[in-house]
């Protein structure tokens, strides 16, 4: 039994929302990067300069990369032979986002009633999802989930007769009615199986694996090739303003459903792809 306090949770959520919302996963910032490289339309290629440039600047003067910093979105994979020492973990998550949002000066979005809308002025509550897995370590993962993308989301039950090709359908649809509007060029994580929620929260994890990994069933594997290769045959274009580099990536999850039913959640995300990782 290994015990962690709640003190060394808050310091490290803390510095991952900073950490997060400075500077890009190196991952994120390659797809972009080569994307810059390769993009044929000029006024595609001048904007991926610029979203180069604004990285730059935001890991140099040490500012947000984008406004909108997001609502924090933490995941947690708890060691079930650890012991957690102080006060409620959930207390100690919203803690370390208060004072990372504070610390960090950044942008405070989040409202403490959906209808009434008043901000609660330090950005909690965050959503916060726990799993318990085998060993003595947490692992962390820091969201900042931005709402200009996080509003062209869907969540799709499709009948199971619909298939992969109804699959591919409502994934590339909801790109074509985000167009613009979720800031190109995307990142795109799906959720195929379980239920309606549980769909949801696979493209929200899908969002934060690597964009220089596949998913290891290989008919996923090959999904997630081609539904890229179809977004950037849209000509949305960097910014919406037209050119090849619509999606940096596509990262797709699966997960038993029951036999009536196929559901499909599509978690659209900018180019501010934000996630930050660690394990204490």
């Amino acid at each position: 039994m290994r015990t962690i306090t709640t003190d060394t949770i808050i310091e490290n959520i803390k510095e991952m929302c900073i950490e997060a919302n400075y500077e890009l996963s190196a991952d994120v910032k390659g797809k972009l990067f080569e994307a810059a490289d390769t993009e044929t339309s000029e006024l595609g290629e001048q904007i991926l300069s610029q979203l180069k440039d604004n990285l730059k600047i935001a890991r140099e003067d040490l500012i947000p990369i984008c406004q909108d910093t997001g609502m924090a979105v933490v995941f947690l994979k708890i060691g079930q032979d650890v012991h957690i020492e102080g006060i409620s973990l959930e207390d100690a998550v919203n803690e370390g986002i208060r004072q990372g949002y504070e610390e960090g000066y950044l942008r405070k979005s989040v409202v403490g009633d959906p209808i009434i809308r008043e901000n609660t002025k330090d950005n909690t509550p965050g959503i916060i999802h726990y799993e318990i897995v085998p060993g003595e370590q947490i692992e962390i993962t820091v969201a900042p989930k931005g709402f200009g993308s996080e509003n062209m989301s869907r969540v799709c039950m499709l009948k199971p007769a619909d298939g992969i090709e109804g699959v591919k359908e409502v994934v590339i649809e909801t790109v074509k009615l985000a167009g613009p509007n979720a800031c190109p060029p995307v990142v795109v994580g799906v959720g195929i199986g379980g239920t309606f929620e549980k769909c949801a929260l696979l493209a929200k994890k899908a969002l934060t694996r690597n964009l220089d990994t596949h998913n290891p069933i290989p008919y996923v594997a090959e999904l997630e090739e081609e539904l890229l290769t179809k977004m950037n045959e849209l000509d949305i274009g960097p910014g919406g303003l037209g050119g090849k580099t619509t999606a940096l990536g596509v990262n797709v999850e699966v997960y038993p459903t029951h036999i009536a039913g196929l559901p499909v959640a599509i978690n659209m995300c900018c180019h501010v792809n934000r996630h930050s990782h660690r394990i204490i």
